[in-house]
C-alpha cells in the first residue's frame, strides 16, 4: 500500500477577517442626464450580511475616498489596492466620481458633489453596513483640496442639494495629501496664463475672465480661507513632498500652521523631495494614514 505524505490542515475563518469585496459603480446622484458613481469595497462580513440578509448587521466606519484629478473626472482605480487594504482592516470604503471642470461645470460642482455622495452613504448606511457616525475623508491632490473643504465646511448650505438633504456631510477626520489650500492664491499667481488661455484648468475652475466674480469662486474652494476660532472643525491629517511642482509645498504649511494656531487638530507630515504623486508614496506613508484613521475612528 501506499503511503501518503500526511495531509496538513488549516483552521477555519468564521468572522471572514482580512478579505474584502469590491462593487463598483454604484449611482449616487445624476446631474444633466449623467450618473455620478462611486466604488465600495467592503469588508466580507457585510457582503455575507447583506447577501444573506442577517440580523444584526455588522457597522463599520466609512473612509471616503476622493482621487486628484485637477478638478476633472478622478481615476477611481488608481488608490484601489491601498484602498482595500483599510476594507480588509475591517472599515467600508468608498471612492468617489464627480463633476468635471473641463465638461462645464466650475466649482463649486465638485464640492457639491463630494458632499452629495457623503449623504448618500449615510442614507444608505444600513444597507452597506456603515456606521454614520464614524465617517472620514481622505483625498490626494485636487482630492485633498476637496477633503479639506469638506471638513471646514460641514453644514454650510452654499454647498447643499435636495438630494439626501436630511443626512450630514460632516465627517469625524480629514486626511489630506498635496492638496492646494488657497485657490484664490494661485490664481492670482497664474494671472497672465489664465487671461491667455481660457482654457486653463484655473480659467475653467472658477470662469473667465479673471474678474471679483471669479476671484470670489476661488476663495470659495479655499480651505485656508476657513480657518477661524471657534468653529467645529475635526482632527486634520496633512502630508506633502517637499519637491512638489505642482502644489508647492506651502500651501500646507500654511493651512497646517493656521489650523494650529487657531487651536485646531492638526498633524502634518512632509516627505523630503517627495514630488506629487510618485515617489510620495510609501509603506510607511500608508501605514500613518491608516494608523490616523483607526485612532480617529
Amino acid at each position: 500500500m501506499s503511503e501518503y505524505p500526511e495531509i496538513k490542515e488549516l483552521p477555519i475563518n468564521p468572522s471572514l477577517e482580512g478579505f474584502a469585496r469590491l462593487d463598483t459603480n454604484i449611482v449616487y446622484a445624476t446631474r444633466d442626464g449623467r450618473d455620478y458613481t462611486m466604488d465600495i469595497i467592503k469588508p466580507w462580513p457585510a457582503q455575507y450580511a447583506i447577501e444573506y440578509n442577517l440580523e444584526p448587521k455588522p457597522k463599520y466606519p466609512l473612509v471616503v475616498f476622493v482621487q486628484g484629478s485637477a478638478w476633472t473626472t478622478p481615476d477611481r482605480g488608481n488608490e484601489i489596492p491601498q484602498l482595500s487594504e483599510l476594507a480588509r482592516k475591517g472599515y467600508v470604503v468608498a471612492t468617489v466620481n464627480h463633476r468635471s471642470a473641463i465638461d462645464g461645470y466650475p466649482a463649486p460642482a465638485f464640492l457639491v458633489d463630494v458632499k452629495t455622495a457623503i449623504r448618500f452613504l449615510r442614507a444608505h448606511a444600513a444597507e452597506y453596513c456603515i456606521d454614520p457616525e464614524r465617517v472620514a475623508i481622505w483625498g490626494t491632490s485636487s482630492g485633498g483640496n476637496t477633503a479639506l473643504l469638506v471638513g471646514t465646511t460641514a453644514g454650510d448650505p452654499r454647498f447643499l442639494t435636495e438630494e439626501y438633504a436630511d443626512q450630514s456631510d460632516a465627517v469625524k477626520c480629514v486626511v489630506e495629501c498635496f492638496g492646494p489650500t488657497d485657490l484664490q492664491a494661485m490664481a492670482d499667481e497664474n494671472y497672465q496664463a489664465m487671461q491667455q488661455d481660457p482654457n486653463s484648468i484655473f480659467a475653467l475652475l472658477c470662469g473667465f475672465p479673471y474678474d471679483d466674480a471669479c476671484k470670489a469662486n476661488m476663495a470659495m474652494i479655499s480651505p485656508l480661507r476657513y480657518v477661524e476660532p471657534g468653529k467645529d472643525f475635526p482632527p486634520f491629517l496633512m502630508l506633502h513632498g517637499t519637491g512638489d511642482t505642482m502644489v508647492d509645498y506651502s500651501q500646507s504649511t500654511r493651512m497646517y500652521e493656521k489650523l494650529l494656531d487657531c487651536g485646531y487638530d492638526a498633524t502634518m507630515y512632509q516627505i523630503p523631495g517627495a514630488m506629487h504623486e510618485g515617489n510620495f508614496w510609501s509603506r510607511e506613508l500608508v501605514a500613518v494614514i491608516h494608523a490616523f484613521i483607526a485612532e480617529r475612528l
